[in-house]
């Protein structure tokens, strides 16, 4: 790994073919992965009747997704930094739908529990890699536009699963439902003959040290502050994000008296303000810089989740929703490019894997933390309390992390 992560000039326009195509097949694999975490939510139900479930068991479903979100997460980060981004991204997607698929053919729990965290190995995997394929594909003056596309890609999966699968599910059943991962095993075919590897990569490969990726992430003392920060900002702005989303239906209902569909409106209204909030950052980021985008909107987040906990009124929280996840998950548009700008091409998708999928390992504990603090005190005084990991978001930025607008990659 290079001494100094960060180069100090402006690069040109990368010169690998198909970036348009590259930054589609990064944001819909994405987005595949948004659907399916949505679409398991869904299909609990009808499977814990199938099988006799429990609801501890039920819920380990989505446990062992997760659990496997983050093997593959480390796992396929460090495939990409070796073996290529387009080659990694085929693997990814083609072992997220072979064993989404497989899963409609689950004779037992522990069956689908074992397809389930071998499907979570691959959308695990996918995030990391495609943000490093896009970043090394196009110029440096949209790189944090297209960077936070990618992350949309995973809004527009969330909400296509909302809209189809009341749709679909009375239709195809649950079994049904899962058969649609044969769709993105047909694009990881096509991945390989149409987008050839980044030129960024493919020159760093004739340079490459022998130094095992995930070592090279803590190479000094300075890559080793960047690292920390990094670790801090993808933790808290996913423990805010699984937190309220976790928590919102029934903070609505409990507090605010919100029958289910009123919840379930007020709560789309948040997530219609979180991929706003993405496409925003983006904008901004390649405008004015990356640091005094996420002051903004960590200030934001901090004051809207604090805001928030206060209001009454319904047509407050519905405003109010939208403009808190504005902040909240906006922040999300912007990693791919903070951590492209920071690590050289030989530990770009390490990093980009390691770091959201120990923010998501983090994440987590957000459901847990807002539910304890509630037990003890109120719904508001937990959503109220994010505030505080929201300035300790802030302090991490200000101290570890450098301004990285219109630097090149290495």
């Amino acid at each position: 790994m290079n001494e100094q992560p960060l180069a100090t000039s402006h690069d040109a326009s990368p010169s690998g073919q198909n970036p348009t195509l590259a930054l589609w097949a990064s944001a819909v694999g994405f987005g595949v992965e948004g659907f399916d975490l949505l679409l398991l939510v869904f299909l609990l139900a009808p499977i814990s009747a199938a099988f006799g479930l429990s609801t501890a068991r039920a819920g380990s479903l989505m446990t062992g997704t997760l659990i496997g979100a983050v093997v593959g997460g480390f796992l396929f980060g460090l495939l990409g930094d070796i073996y290529g981004r387009v080659r990694t991204l085929t693997w990814t997607i083609l072992c997220f739908g072979f064993f989404t698929a497989l899963c409609a053919v689950s004779q037992n729990y522990w069956q689908l529990l074992f397809f389930r965290s071998f499907a979570g190995l691959g959308f695990g995997g996918e995030f990391g890699v495609g943000l490093a394929l896009v970043a090394e594909t196009w110029p440096v003056h949209v790189r944090a536009r297209v960077s936070s596309y990618v992350a949309l890609g995973g809004q527009a999966g969330i909400i296509s699963a909302a809209l189809l699968t009341p749709l679909l599910l009375p239709r195809i059943g649950w079994r049904g439902m899962f058969l649609l991962g044969v769709f993105p095993v047909l694009l990881s075919f096509g991945l390989r003959r149409f987008i050839p590897e980044p030129d960024t990569f493919v020159e760093a490969q004739k340079h490459k040290r022998k130094e095992f990726p995930l070592a090279a992430l803590f190479h000094n003392e300075e890559t080793t502050r960047r690292s920390i920060g990094l670790i801090i900002l993808c933790s808290i702005q996913q423990i805010g994000y699984y937190g309220l989303m976790t928590w919102l239906p029934y903070y609505l209902m409990k507090k605010h008296g919100l029958a289910l569909t009123k919840s379930a409106l007020w709560t789309a209204a948040t997530v219609v303000g979180m991929s706003c909030g993405i496409w925003i950052f983006g904008q901004l980021a390649d405008r004015i810089g990356r640091r005094p985008v996420f002051l903004i909107f960590m200030s934001g987040a901090a004051a809207m989740v604090l805001l928030y906990s206060r209001l009454q009124s319904p047509v407050a929280l519905l405003v109010g929703g939208a403009i808190m996840g504005v902040f909240v998950n906006g922040m999300l548009g912007g990693y791919g490019t903070l951590i492209s700008d920071l690590y050289p091409s030989e530990v770009r998708s390490t990093a980009q894997n390691v770091f959201f999928n120990i923010g998501r390992a983090f994440g987590g504990l957000g459901p847990l933390m807002i539910g304890a603090i509630a037990a003890h005190y109120s719904f508001g005084i937990a959503v109220g309390s994010l505030s505080l990991l929201y300035l300790l978001d802030i302090v991490a930025l200000l101290w570890l992390i450098p301004e990285t607008q219109g630097h090149a990659l290495s």
